[in-house]
């Protein structure tokens, strides 16, 4: 159950990224902001392998993961900056439950991609998100 209490740290650090993110971006570049972030972010992760001593496990990594860690953050280099974008162009409030249709397209991709199996309960979670959005951002 550990995975739950991580799973609700990060739906809270990234509400907290959104407010933030949308106070900090005023009369600042989206892409630079991005920049500002992404730096940020990348002294953490790197301070997190050192602290925890985990930096030795870098020599054994496949090139499989490499290729596939590089087009994730390839991807999450490009939400990010898509983000900031939308968020300093349009309210929060509406940026936010768009962004989160992620949710959605995750499960469609894990469907198609990773043969993950869509149970009813999924697939109607999925359907109310969709709808929840719509309702949130008309």
């Amino acid at each position: 159950m550990l995975w739950l209490l991580f799973a609700l740290l990060s739906s809270v650090f990234a509400a907290l990224t959104s407010i933030l993110a949308k106070v900090g971006i005023e009369n600042v570049n989206s892409n630079l902001a991005t920049a500002i972030r992404t730096v940020v972010v990348v002294i953490m992760a790197w301070g997190m392998v050192f602290l925890t001593n985990t930096q030795a496990g870098l020599g054994s990594i496949s090139r499989k993961s490499w290729i596939f860690l590089i087009l994730s953050g390839l991807a999450t280099g490009a939400s990010w900056l898509c983000y900031y974008r939308a968020l300093q162009l349009g309210p929060a409030s509406k940026v936010v439950p768009i962004d989160k249709l992620s949710v959605v397209i995750t499960l469609v991709l894990a469907f198609v991609f990773l043969h993950e199996q869509v149970t009813p309960k999924s697939l109607i979670g999925c359907v109310l998100i969709g709808a929840g959005t719509l309702l949130m951002v008309l």
